[in-house]
């Protein structure tokens, strides 16, 4: 798989997402993310709305699904997205029906392995129930609240290697990494490169940030793209 660029839209509006994600396609970006804060405020209309602009761009849906996973999977996947979010820590049973909703509605499945007590192997769990793509994350507060306490933070980098290496599926790395550590990632042999609060968002505030942002994403756009997965 060639590298490609996610951009999270971590966002609370549709209209602020819609502007955002045109940035992003203009500076090169492949895939789109109605990330969860988008997903809790405008729900389904967030995952339409992007779709009706964006006709032929895959769409994430970061759901982070813990139950109700056909359902949860097939709505989003009628709304326009290709791509949905159910997290390793969640029942076996709600990961096979995530799996099989996406079979039956053509929408590919991301296993997210956040706070797996062993990362490595949830991520091999997750592959091994029929996920299409790993995603290997530390998570918001568990990141800040170690650092808040003097302590070093995680980082998805600790182990993305050896992630990488116990899967066949593609997989991504989310948490925390700066821009420079992001574009970086398919050295690791991780292909996906996400974008998010780095770069495109205040991830306090959850508003986009002041800036250049198209011809940001341009060149780090360009740099992903001229790399080969290691």
């Amino acid at each position: 798989m060639r590298p490609l660029v996610q951009i999270s839209l971590d966002l609370t509006n549709i209209d602020e997402a819609l502007e955002t994600a045109e940035i992003a396609m203009r500076a090169g970006v492949d895939w789109l993310e109605a990330g969860t804060p988008l997903i809790l405020a405008e729900g389904l209309h967030g995952v339409r709305a992007l779709r009706s602009a964006f006709p032929e761009t895959p769409i994430v849906a970061d759901l982070k699904t813990m139950d109700g996973g056909y359902l949860e999977a097939e709505m989003m996947a009628k709304a326009g997205a290709t791509h949905v979010v159910v997290m390793a820590r969640a029942h076996e049973e709600t990961i096979r029906c995530v799996v099989k909703a996406g079979a039956d509605f053509g929408c590919k499945v991301m296993g997210d392995n956040m706070v797996s007590a062993d990362m490595v192997a949830g991520a091999k769990w997750l592959e091994d129930l029929g996920c299409d793509f790993v995603i290997h994350h530390i998570g918001y507060d568990e990141r800040r609240g170690i650092a808040a306490r003097g302590l070093r933070m995680p980082s998805p980098l600790d182990q993305l290697r050896e992630v990488v290496n116990a899967v066949k599926v593609p997989v991504q790395a989310v948490g925390g990494l700066s821009l420079e550590q992001a574009i970086e990632c398919p050295k690791y042999g991780a292909p996906l490169v996400v974008l998010g609060a780095p770069l495109t968002i205040d991830a306090d505030a959850f508003k986009t940030a002041d800036g250049d942002l198209e011809g940001s994403l341009k060149l780090i756009c360009d740099a992903v793209h001229a790399q080969s997965v290691n």
